[in-house]
């Protein structure tokens, strides 16, 4: 049986971790980034620029099974998560029919921001979607073009991502960070470890004959106010200081519910912040 095949379009940090997670059994994985030396061992290279309409020279010929797309905007203003999110994967799709290419699925990597709840409400796929910034009224325009591409196609709508790397609230809190207690400010993390394995998950399962939704939340089993995470990690981290200036308060506050995916039998490697950022710290 020939290995199956997946072009990640955007392959960046959590796309080179699915890449790796899909070459460990066997699948013979593309990824498309401007910069292929960056791309994991054993990826085949696609230089090319999702905000550039001529397709990639180096697109590949052969039919293609499944398709990804988890670009991320190098410009974070209305017009650069246009280009990102609706134009590119309207790029992509263009260059899918040029080479007369048909995967089974396509995954989208979209993001919680479509919701717009912010008193603490708990989320699912069937939550309305009344995003009030750009960022999440641009990707509901391009969950739409995924789900009108004629090709089966499935949202992943993954909350905020960290892991090595992504370290930005261990950094503010080592810095002294000021949050908010009450009322609690939820937030919703999954491990970029998760990430990439609910969309290998995912594929596996559609490969297998299951029958997926049209969207999946990914987050991890344990949304938690921002001043616990903070809380737990000042003390794992032994921090005694606070920052001078008042505290910090962002807006928006929701739970989002992995339900649907766990009950297709996905299980998070990392069921918790706690779990997580010990992992990252002890690394």
């Amino acid at each position: 049986m020939p290995a199956l095949s997946v072009l990640i379009a955007g392959c960046g940090d959590v796309g080179s971790r699915l890449a790796s997670q899909l070459l460990v059994e066997g699948w013979q994985v593309h990824g498309l980034r401007r910069n292929v030396s960056r791309l994991p061992d054993g990826v085949i290279g696609v230089a090319g620029d999702l905000f550039n309409a001529q397709c990639p020279p180096t697109w590949p010929s052969a039919p293609l099974d499944y398709l990804v797309y988890c670009a991320a905007a190098t410009e974070h203003d209305e017009a650069g998560y246009r280009a990102a999110y609706v134009e590119g994967l309207q790029h992509v799709l263009s260059w899918l029919k040029q080479h007369g290419q048909q995967p089974r699925r396509l995954l989208f990597v979209s993001s919680s921001s479509v919701y717009g709840q912010k008193d603490g409400e708990w989320v699912d796929e069937t939550s309305a979607t009344e995003a009030s910034g750009y960022s999440g009224r641009l990707m509901l325009e391009a969950e739409q073009v995924a789900l009108h591409s004629g090709i089966p196609a499935s949202l992943v709508r993954l909350t905020g991502i960290y892991g090595p790397g992504r370290e930005w609230l261990l950094t503010q809190v080592r810095q002294g960070y000021r949050v908010a207690i009450d009322p609690p400010l939820y937030g919703n993390r999954i491990h970029a470890d998760d990430a990439a394995g609910l969309l290998a998950f995912l594929m596996q399962a559609d490969q297998r004959g299951v029958a997926l939704e049209d969207c999946y939340i990914g987050v991890d089993d344990a949304p938690a106010p921002l001043a616990e995470v903070v809380g737990w990690l000042r003390e794992y981290l032994g921090v005694t200081e606070w920052a001078d200036d008042a505290s910090v308060r962002r807006a928006g506050s929701k739970r989002c519910s992995n339900a649907r995916a766990r009950a297709l039998g996905w299980v998070p490697r990392y069921l918790s912040y706690r779990e997580g950022y010990a992992a990252i710290l002890k690394g």
